[in-house]
Parts: structure tokens; C-alpha cells; sequence
């Protein structure tokens, strides 16, 4: 594995160069935007990111200190490319290290279903698919409409985790969407596992590839998104 090399951001707007189109993409109301002036005006956990960590009933996830974060942070996976996961924490808690995955939303879709990203798979797809059905203990056929980013951006969150020796990991949906724009996909991909999500809530999904894994949609300040 080739050993990556990172410079610190010293504002917001230094993310824009590691975005695949910075231009396209950099733009006010868009998410990779409003999440990095999001979380560098925190200067750690957004208050509403630390409130539900906090409230969660794993007592795991209390009074976590991040130590460690990447942006546009990108997850090695078989098949194909890189998962590209907007921001990626390492934090630590009273018991031990918590890799946290974080998928920033404004309007934005979470891409393709499944239906769609496998129309006509390659053998490359169908070997991805099986590896992150796999690791995450979920059933080999999954409903057709699942998105698949969903899928990967799980992956990664557990990935890292076991890659840094992170007995717990966190996928996490900070959302910047006035009508909670795509959380009714958010809570079917939840419900895979046998959890009902709910906004601002982080749900445990149980014990995946040997770490504890919770899902989390927050309800990011809008106020991001507008300038």
C-alpha cells in the first residue's frame, strides 16, 4: 500500500482541491461546501454532531475527542474505484479509537440504486458488491431500490476502523436539507439492519467484520448552506 502524505487546510476553502471536479462542485448550497465551512467553524464536532453523539445509547460514542480529520478521504475497495467519503475522523473516546465516516448532504441525491448501478455489471462490480454485502452481514440480494453509496460510504467507516484498531465505527449523514432531502433512503438502507432511523438520532446496527457499527443522520444549521 503506497503511503499518503496530507497538508493541513488551514480554511474551509482549501478542500476545494481535492474534490474530483473543484469547480463544479465548490459551489454555495452545494454540500462539499457548506460541510467544510460546517465543521472548520467548529473546530471540532459540530454542536448538533456532539449532541447526538453524545445522547446515543452507546455509551462509546460519549464525550469523543476527534483527533484526525481527512477530507475527500478516500477508502481503497476491490472492484473498482476508491469510496470517496467526504470527511473522515478518527476520534477517541474513553473506550479507545472511533473511526467516523461522514457523508455531506444539501439537496443531493445519494446517487444510483442498485438497479441501476448494476445494470449491466461488470464481473468488477458483482465482486464489490458481494465483498461490501459480505462485511457488513448483509443478505447477498438487497432490495433493488438501495443506493449503493450508502453501501460503500459503511464500508469505509468499518475499513478504516479496522485499519487503525477502532473498535467502533460510525456512518454519518450530516444533512444541510431544510425537507430532510433523502432520508427516506437513509432509513431503508437502516432498515437492512433492523434499525429505524430517525433525524439527529445515531442508532447501533451491531457487531460488522468484528466492529461495532452505528448509523446517524444530523440535521446540520442550514445557515451553511447560504453563504
Amino acid at each position: 500500500m503506497n503511503v499518503r502524505y496530507y497538508l493541513p487546510a488551514a480554511h474551509a476553502d482549501a478542500w476545494q482541491q481535492l474534490l474530483a471536479n473543484p469547480q463544479k462542485h465548490w459551489r454555495i448550497s452545494y454540500s462539499a461546501r457548506t460541510l467544510a465551512h460546517c465543521w472548520h467553524a467548529a473546530e471540532g464536532f459540530p454542536p448538533e454532531v456532539a449532541l447526538a453523539l453524545n445522547q446515543s445509547r452507546q455509551v462509546a460514542l460519549h464525550n469523543l475527542e476527534p483527533l484526525l480529520g481527512l477530507p475527500e478521504h478516500q477508502v481503497p475497495l476491490p472492484g473498482g474505484r476508491p469510496s470517496q467519503t467526504d470527511l473522515w475522523v478518527l476520534a477517541r473516546g474513553h473506550a479507545g479509537l472511533v473511526s467516523i465516516a461522514i457523508e455531506g448532504k444539501v439537496n443531493e441525491s445519494f446517487g444510483p440504486t442498485l438497479a441501476t448501478w448494476l445494470r449491466h455489471a461488470s464481473s468488477g462490480k458483482q465482486q464489490r458488491l458481494t465483498m461490501l454485502t459480505n462485511l457488513l452481514g448483509l443478505p447477498a440480494v438487497l432490495p433493488e431500490t438501495i443506493r449503493y453509496q450508502l453501501l460503500h460510504r459503511t464500508v469505509s467507516a468499518v475499513i478504516e476502523a479496522q485499519r487503525f484498531g477502532a473498535h467502533h465505527a460510525v456512518m454519518l449523514v450530516h444533512s444541510f436539507s431544510v425537507t430532510h432531502a433523502g432520508f427516506d433512503d437513509f432509513a431503508a438502507f437502516a432498515a437492512l439492519f433492523g434499525a429505524t432511523a430517525a433525524p439527529d438520532q445515531i442508532v447501533s446496527v451491531g457487531s460488522r467484520a468484528g466492529v461495532d457499527l452505528s448509523l446517524g443522520w444530523i440535521c446540520g444549521d442550514v445557515r451553511f448552506g447560504e453563504t
